[in-house]
C-alpha cells in the first residue's frame, strides 16, 4: 500500500493529495491510507503540510528523500562488504561460495566508493540552470 500510495502522490499533477484523494484513487478505506501515509512519513519518504485557512492535511513526496537515502547507503553498504569478507575468509576464494561472495564483496565496495562521487555529479546537474526549470537553479540536497 505504501508503494501505491507514493506512486499516486507522485502522478499528481500538483505533486500533492489528501488522504481522501488519495483513497478515492486507490479505491481503498481510509485506514489503508492512513497505515501507509504513517509509515511514509516515519522513513521520511514523505511529507506533511495544510495550507492556511484549511482543515485538511496534504501529502507530498519529499523529494529530498531520495537523495538523502543514497547519501545514507555507506553503512549499509558497508556491513554488507564485511559481512562478505568475512565469509569470504571462512570459505576461501578457491570455492564457489567463497567466490560469490568475494564478488559480493567486490560489489558493495564498488557501491561505496561510486555512490558518494554520483551524488557530487547529482548537486553539480542540479545546480545548473535548466530550460525546463525555466533558468532558475535548483538545489540537489
Amino acid at each position: 500500500m505504501a508503494a501505491r500510495v507514493l506512486a499516486a502522490l507522485l502522478i499528481a499533477d500538483d505533486g500533492r493529495r489528501t488522504a481522501g484523494e488519495l483513497a478515492d484513487v486507490l479505491q481503498v478505506g481510509p485506514s489503508a491510507v492512513s497505515g501507509a501515509v504513517k509509515y511514509l512519513m516515519r522513513v521520511g519518504m514523505v511529507t506533511r503540510e495544510r495550507d492556511p485557512g484549511e482543515r485538511r492535511d496534504h501529502y507530498r513526496v519529499d523529494q529530498t528523500a531520495w537523495y538523502r537515502a543514497a547519501a545514507s547507503s555507506d553503512e549499509v553498504f558497508r556491513r554488507f562488504e564485511e559481512g562478505a569478507r568475512d565469509g569470504v575468509e571462512v570459505l576461501g576464494t578457491d570455492t564457489p561460495a567463497g567466490a560469490r561472495m568475494d564478488e559480493t564483496r567486490r560489489f558493495f565496495a564498488f557501491l561505496r566508493s561510486e555512490v558518494p562521487q554520483l551524488l557530487h555529479k547529482w548537486n553539480e546537474l542540479n545546480a545548473r540552470p535548466t530550460e525546463r526549470s525555466g533558468g532558475s537553479a535548483r538545489s540537489g540536497s
